[in-house]
């Protein structure tokens, strides 16, 4: 099977004071789709925003550009009708932040959201299995979440591999640290 690569920068990469026309230019320049990072300074230690500002966005930039949201919360729960309602495409958890992970899948797909789910460094890729299939999209974490200008750990890629493996048709994103220097690895592994 033959697999494509898509390239999602965070927006986070940003100059903030224009972020409409930073997404607009990141889009011209190739990007397949734009990734958000929604921190709430309790999963993670930094808080980055809401869901308003991406209705903000959304409304700046229209409806094309996909948003995939990655959500480091520690209530997930509580952001799927918001996000949704803000123009958000897919919901990307942290299985670490929730206790009920087909609930949490359900109401996302019920509000019209495709599904990711993510795992940190420390957690095994066999945690994520058993949702794998009723999922859009399995998000590795190639640097401890929450903060910018990590250097990437190579040592997560084998848990890439696994998931092609054991799933060939599931979209695998690898995120934290690609950049340069390190998007030959991830280009190199069969996500």
């Amino acid at each position: 099977m033959a697999y494509n690569a898509k390239i999602g920068p965070s927006i986070l990469s940003s100059d903030l004071s224009c972020l409409g026309s930073e997404c607009v230019r990141m889009m011209e320049c190739g990007a397949d789709y734009l990734h958000l990072d929604v921190m709430d300074g309790h999963f993670v230690p930094n808080i980055t925003f809401g869901h308003p500002m991406v209705e903000c966005l959304r409304k700046s930039v229209g409806q094309d550009p996909f948003f995939d949201m990655h959500m480091m919360v520690s209530r997930p729960e509580q952001w799927v009708k918001p996000m949704a309602a803000a123009g958000a495409n897919q919901y990307t958890f942290h299985l670490e932040a929730t206790t009920n992970p087909g609930n949490l899948i359900k109401e996302i797909k019920e509000s019209g959201m495709k599904v990711g789910l993510a795992i940190k460094p420390g957690t095994t890729v066999e945690e994520l299995a058993p949702w794998a299939n009723q999922i859009d999209m399995a998000l590795v974490m190639t640097v401890e979440p929450g903060f910018g200008g990590q250097k990437f750990m190579e040592d997560m890629m084998p848990k890439v591999s696994w998931l092609r493996s054991q799933f060939p048709s599931l979209d695998i994103e690898v995120d934290g640290g690609v950049g340069p220097d390190t998007i030959h690895k991830c280009a190199e592994e069969p996500t």
